[in-house]
């Protein structure tokens, strides 16, 4: 039994030998290509050096021009204000105006309606008066008149009309 423990022990030893031998194989990989990254990086760092400087120089003039917007903006906005408080003080007069206006114009149109009816009240009466002042008593002197001419034309003929003889009035009496 001895034999079989020196046998799984072999076993073992050889397989971490193996293991050994691969993780030297990787880490010689490892070397190989960090070298290589490191010449690419290399031949790469003076280009980032220009870029770091111009970025560095781009920066600086993107603050400056953010730093002057903000300033314009800031402008724009205190004249927006006032721009916006001018208008609602005119907006106020305007309003005022309108109002006083509006009221005017009604005061104006109850006058005109009170003229209107004024007018009318005194053209109705004055039609009244004409009606009954000339043509009533016009139609009095007319009916006087036919019950004259009537009473002699009666008078005159002495006998009364015919039936054949009377006239479309005389036909409602009959």
């Amino acid at each position: 039994m001895d034999n079989t423990l020196l046998y799984v022990m072999t076993a073992f030893v050889v397989i971490a030998g193996i293991s050994l031998l691969l993780q030297l194989a990787m880490i010689f990989g490892i070397y190989r290509t960090a070298k290589s990254t490191e010449q690419k990086v290399t031949v790469l760092m003076p280009k980032i050096e220009s870029l770091l400087g111009s970025s560095h120089q781009l920066i600086g003039t993107s603050q400056k021009i953010v730093e002057d917007t903000k300033q314009q903006i800031h402008d724009v906005v205190i004249i927006t204000h006032e721009i916006l408080d001018s208008t609602k003080r005119q907006l106020a007069i305007v309003e005022g105006v309108l109002v006083d206006a509006s009221g005017r114009a009604k005061v104006q149109l109850e006058r005109a309606e009170m003229v209107v009816d004024d007018t009318m009240t005194r053209a109705h009466q004055t039609v009244a008066s004409i009606h009954n002042g000339i043509a009533r008593p016009f139609r009095e002197v007319n009916g006087i008149a036919v019950g004259v001419k009537t009473a002699l034309a009666h008078l005159a003929k002495g006998n009364r009309s015919t039936p054949a003889q009377a006239t479309h009035d005389d036909e409602m009496f009959i």
